[in-house]
């Protein structure tokens, strides 16, 4: 019997594939054989999550010097207090969780492999203490620059958060502590 690669895939195919492109390629040999996929080496998020924070800042302000929509139509002094208080629950919560990581020896970067698996400290309350106090952070910008577009932007960042980076970090963390993180999926709520 002729096992050459002509014969899988027959005259008729051959020239219909040599009509249709400039160069023939031979159709492997291989047997395809059900794998279970490769473990991921890390959540694979390609971009730093803060810069999709950034972006909706920059957008809301943006729109808002072509379409101006101020949050107060006069200087307010509650306006900057909220602001302080918003910058300063972003600063508290992300380095407490950022500390908590260093504590386990874990990276905070989502594109390195988590060496440990982190529930304690704001954890406890939130599987993404750092996104939400992002968006902590977030809103107190938008306080200080006074445009409710950026106030309105911030849901669009976070489903892009969600699609984009939690998905993914998710998917990794089931795969990486299968028996621990769903069990904590089922404690802990995603935001609040």
């Amino acid at each position: 019997m002729n096992d050459s690669p002509r014969l899988l895939l027959g005259q008729r195919g051959l020239r219909r594939e040599a009509a249709n492109a400039s160069i023939v390629r031979r159709p492997s040999l291989a047997i395809p054989v059900m794998t279970t996929p490769a473990p991921l080496a890390s959540a694979g998020v390609r971009f730093p999550p803060p810069f999709v924070y950034a972006l909706g800042i920059l957008a809301g302000w943006l729109v808002d010097r072509r379409w101006r929509w101020a949050i107060t139509a006069h200087p307010a002094p509650w306006r900057p207090v909220v602001a302080v208080v918003l910058i300063l629950g972003w600063l508290t919560l992300f380095v407490a969780a950022a500390a908590h990581f260093r504590r386990a020896g874990t990276s905070i970067i989502p594109n390195q492999p988590a060496s440990a698996f982190v529930v304690s400290g704001p954890y406890h309350f939130t599987r993404n203490p750092m996104y939400v106090s992002l968006a902590l952070l977030y809103l107190g910008i938008a306080l200080i620059l006074n445009s409710w577009w950026i106030v309105a932007l911030l849901p669009v960042v976070l489903i892009v958060i969600q699609l984009t980076v939690i998905a993914r970090e998710e998917r990794y963390l089931r795969q990486r502590f299968p028996v621990d993180y769903p069990a904590y999926c089922s404690r802990v709520r995603r935001w609040l």
